[in-house]
């Protein structure tokens, strides 16, 4: 992890409806990243898609009064001098160091910046370059905590209360700086959700949440044919929130284009070879089976390829196939796109069926967030509590790292080509995260697998349980595609999409 200023003395010098969090650790400093219900997160595997660095700006805010005779002259906290706060200062940083080992994500850490009066408080709020500011409020003026949270960054602000020294912002944080000294919350840029107590656990969640929001945005999409949603809503209104919210860019490639490009490269001896020597490496894994024609999983080689190629040439991260269950695709690439897709989807881009924005946008979010690949599926009528979901085009390596055994077979509906059947592993926690048609409402929830059936339908199929209300989802889902992931990311999800704004997430699971 690259940090700023570690060796030296540093640092001296959503809507909120439907979101639900983690509550802090009643005492003691803890740095385990994770609920019981969710895997410590990996690094991502070396050859994939880097993301941005998230980098956070600690501020250490605390007073140095003077003792005055025969009457109060300081407030609560156990940081009232400079030799206390540059102690401090250096706990912090090897507290934040420790953190950003065991991240599972890249975080760069600014040396912490002491503040004990306004001039240099204004200083940090207008000039800091980092993403996220994160004041330890050990004392100071309430009014400093208003400036730094409206100074257009997130703000997460941690208290002491059996950690370390005592902050005094344990005692008023809630009262003074939330609720601006009443009853209601009024600060506009801060909750609740923004403040941790003692645990550094509570702290890594957020800052994932905030990294994998950081490299949603700005995704560059390579939408091959043309823009093509599944229904008319996601049609009309994904390329719009798509642009407007996300700041996309999307970029068309037209049909006849990419045909070119691949039939220029089947035609090159060298990339065939290339080509060869893959498939047979994946076909060569144990946990590989092949069902269908072995050409079939050469074409889909093939064409990951160029696409590959195209990603990089553009500088872009997702892409997907127009009207990739009709003659003209698979005709091009001579196999539907479904092992296309898992393919790139296990190098850690983001590529879905159809070009359907609506439920790109919470597949790449997904991906960030977690470093895992996401599984973009057709769901199908809860009921028992159970909720299916199935696709033809999965990705293979669900934690990122590993094969699940995999039968390669052909694409359900044409019965043609290579297509992917993942056999999920039973008892795996998931995210389940389902846009609505007009991209303004995100459900989710938390369950977990419980068989991989066999059914007449897409190839890839997983029943889940659900963990949550599940008479609430079955009357207020909406959407038709999910997204689903291992592990249990709702309070990262509901954080980014709190910190975004105009998006409504509603939240059936309580927290783990």
């Amino acid at each position: 992890m690259k940090r700023h200023g570690q060796d030296s003395k540093a640092g001296l010098a959503i809507t909120r409806r439907g979101f639900l969090g983690g509550t802090a650790a009643a005492g003691g400093l803890i740095l385990a990243a994770n609920s019981a219900s969710q895997e410590t997160p990996k690094a991502c595997p070396a050859d994939w898609p880097k993301g941005k660095p998230l980098t956070v700006q600690p501020v250490l805010s605390y007073d140095t009064p003077k003792r005055q005779d025969r009457t109060s002259w300081r407030g609560y906290g156990g940081i009232h001098t400079d030799e206390a706060a540059a102690a401090e200062a250096q706990r912090i940083g090897a507290e934040l160091n420790a953190l950003a080992e065991t991240a599972g994500f890249p975080l760069e850490l600014r040396p912490v910046v002491l503040i004990k009066d306004e001039a240099a408080l204004s200083r940090i709020a207008a000039e800091s370059d980092a993403d996220v500011l994160m004041p330890y409020a050990a004392g100071g003026a309430t009014e400093w905590f208003w400036k730094l949270a409206n100074c257009g960054k997130p703000n997460l602000m941690f208290l002491r209360h059996k950690s370390g020294p005592y902050y005094l912002y344990h005692e008023i944080a809630h009262w003074r700086v939330l609720r601006h000294h009443e009853d209601a919350m009024a600060e506009p840029k801060m909750d609740v959700w923004d403040v941790v107590v003692d645990d550094y656990s509570e702290v890594l969640w957020r800052l994932r949440a905030l990294y994998g929001l950081k490299n949603a945005k700005g995704t560059k999409v390579l939408a091959i044919g043309s823009l093509a949603a599944y229904s008319a809503p996601a049609q009309e209104h994904g390329p719009r929130v798509a642009k407007d919210l996300w700041n996309y860019d999307i970029e068309v490639v037209p049909r006849e284009e990419f045909a070119r490009r691949l039939e220029t490269a089947r035609a090159d001896a060298g990339f065939m070879k290339e080509v060869e020597t893959e498939t047979e490496r994946l076909l060569s894994n144990p946990r590989i089976t092949l069902q269908t024609e072995r050409k079939f999983v050469v074409n889909s080689f093939a064409a990951w390829r160029v696409c590959r190629m195209l990603l990089e040439e553009r500088q872009a991260f997702n892409f997907g196939f127009d009207y990739c269950m009709g003659h003209e695709v698979i005709a091009m690439l001579d196999t539907p796109p479904c092992l296309v897709l898992a393919l790139a989807n296990d190098a850690g881009y983001t590529a879905y069926c159809h070009t359907d924005l609506s439920h790109t946008m919470p597949g790449v979010l997904l991906r960030w967030i977690t470093g895992k690949p996401a599984f973009l599926c057709n769901t199908h009528f809860p009921h028992d509590g159970i909720y299916t979901v199935a696709h033809c085009a999965a990705p293979m390596k669900m934690d990122g790292h590993n094969f699940e055994p995999v039968t390669l077979m052909t694409h359900y509906e044409s019965d043609y080509g290579a297509a992917c059947k993942v056999e999920y592993a039973k008892g795996q926690a998931v995210t389940l995260v389902q846009p609505d048609l007009h991209c303004t409402r995100w459900h989710g929830f938390r369950g977990s697998i419980v068989d991989t059936p066999a059914l007449p339908m897409c190839r890839s199929q997983m029943d889940i349980a659900i963990d949550g209300d599940i008479r609430r989802i079955t009357e207020r889902i909406e959407g038709f595609h999910a997204q689903v992931v291992y592990g249990d990311y709702l309070r990262e999800v509901g954080y980014a999409l709190k910190k975004l704004g105009g998006l409504e997430w509603v939240n059936y699971s309580l927290p783990a």
